[in-house]
């Protein structure tokens, strides 16, 4: 995903993270989207109390990837992409599934299943790094490498999804130019 040079006019936190920056974009009550920033963006501290709340969240999850996610999301997406996000989220810590699977399970498409995680406006909270592709890694938010790919190649480290397990991996998974 990438974002608009003025995106940081509206993000109520960016938080720095291993792999760059978690920027999280608060309205009233509720959180509207939490997106991956590159490393050269600037942190920004939380400017409302929400923003507080997502960043020690966020940090929890960074330090202990059991750290759960209690925030306010606001209502987004169709009802085939919530049903997929559902899916998303039910996908345990340590374990992935691949495109495929999941579009078997919803009757649907592995390239729609794959549109809707790109689309997901809260990564982190439903990991849609944990579904992957049959040959490899598949895609990050829209994209297919640089930092977008390293991020999602970090989180399933630090969530130890390693390869070799029961789960969709293949080689290849964290083979990257920039790790």
């Amino acid at each position: 995903m990438t974002l608009p040079d003025n995106a940081g006019a509206g993000l109520s936190l960016a938080l720095p993270a291993p792999f760059g920056k978690v920027g999280v974009f608060t309205i009233g009550e509720f959180i509207h989207e939490i997106v991956f920033l590159p490393p050269a963006h600037p942190p920004i501290t939380p400017r409302d109390a929400l923003g507080e709340k997502a960043a020690g969240q966020i940090q929890r999850y960074l330090d202990d990837p059991d750290a759960p996610f209690a925030l306010p999301l606001a209502l987004r997406g169709t009802a085939y992409r919530r049903r997929i996000w559902a899916a998303i989220a039910a996908i345990p810590r340590g374990r992935t599934r691949s495109y495929g699977d999941l579009a078997r399970e919803a009757s649907s498409a592995a390239r729609a299943v794959g549109q809707a995680c790109g689309d997901n406006p809260f990564p982190l909270v439903i990991p849609c790094h944990r579904v992957v592709a049959a040959g490899g890694p598949g895609g990050f938010a829209h994209d297919r490498g640089g930092y977008l790919l390293d991020t999602k190649r970090w989180l399933l480290l630090h969530e130890n999804a390693l390869p070799g397990s029961d789960d969709a991996f293949l080689p290849g998974l964290f083979d990257s130019p920039h790790s």
